[in-house]
């Protein structure tokens, strides 16, 4: 069986699967901001969900850049208590199996690719908009080459802050992500029902997705994450500002919000997996 999780800024994920499927349901719970208690409550669900059953390989992401060695977090905002600790060597240790470490983003648009709202499409570009903003580019069912990795959160899209001057930082992630949105109106996104708001959150974000199009050139374009739910930034909405936006192509590239729900990078670990673990 493989391992496969997902440690996100807010929640962290956990399943069993073989190369098909999920052998169980996902287990979620918060995500631990310390490294020695997330390690170890990530040791704990994966001797329950290993029970009497022989691991083959262990694979999952985390919430920021990795070093270049994938083995741990180089930088995260959000999980700043994990930098620096080496993930993989850690659980390698308890488990003597090969483990697998990638950026969350990417794997979650690797799922998308696969399994989701990407598949039957060559080349697709997955942006996350939650507790952070990240994304990758997917080629031909694979996360692409990079050298430091995807951050498509960290694009500035306002020098001077032109457009928001209390947004705290000028990249599309301190524009539209859950945290400096609830940092800018002092309330959880879902609490916001101002249909005002949510459309300029969409001008945002269509902002930021022109740029990502002219750089990736993608087939489709994937949007997921907490912000893009019922109460959230309206997909048609970004659309809307897209046309508006975008010059220099004649037609707009398609977007389409994401069908994997939260367990998109839990999907896209099995992916990895079976791609290189042949369980």
């Amino acid at each position: 069986m493989y391992i496969l999780f997902d440690i996100g800024g807010t929640k962290i994920r956990v399943v069993s699967a073989d190369r098909k499927k999920f052998l169980a349901e996902p287990v979620v719970l918060a995500t631990p901001k310390d490294f020695g208690e997330g390690i170890e409550t990530l040791k704990r669900i994966i001797n329950n969900l290993s029970a009497d059953s022989s691991i083959e390989a262990i694979v999952g992401g985390i919430a920021g850049p990795l070093n270049p060695e994938k083995t741990m977090l180089a930088k995260s905002p959000n999980l700043s208590g994990w930098v620096g600790h080496d993930i993989k060597n850690a659980l390698a240790e308890a488990y003597h199996v090969p483990i697998e470490l990638q950026n969350d983003a990417a794997l979650v648009g690797l799922g998308e690719a696969i399994f989701g709202a990407g598949r039957n499409h060559h080349i697709v570009a997955y942006l996350t908009i939650s507790t952070g903003v990240g994304g990758a580019r997917i080629v031909n069912g694979r996360i692409d080459e990079n050298a430091r990795g995807f951050e498509p959160g960290h694009q500035i899209i306002d020098p001077d802050n032109t457009f928001c001057p209390s947004c705290e930082g000028n990249d599309l992630e301190a524009y539209v992500s859950g945290t400096a949105v609830e940092k800018r109106y002092g309330k959880k996104p879902f609490e916001i029902h101002d249909d005002a708001v949510w459309d300029e959150l969409a001008k945002f974000l269509a902002y930021g997705i022109n740029n990502t199009i002219v750089h990736w050139s993608p087939d489709i374009v994937v949007i997921g994450g907490s912000m893009m739910k019922e109460v959230g930034i309206p997909v048609q909405a970004v659309r809307k500002h897209l046309t508006e936006i975008m010059k220099i192509f004649p037609n707009v590239t398609i977007i389409e919000k994401a069908e994997l729900a939260d367990f998109g990078g839990l999907y896209g670990a099995l992916a990895l997996a079976r791609t290189h673990y042949y369980y």
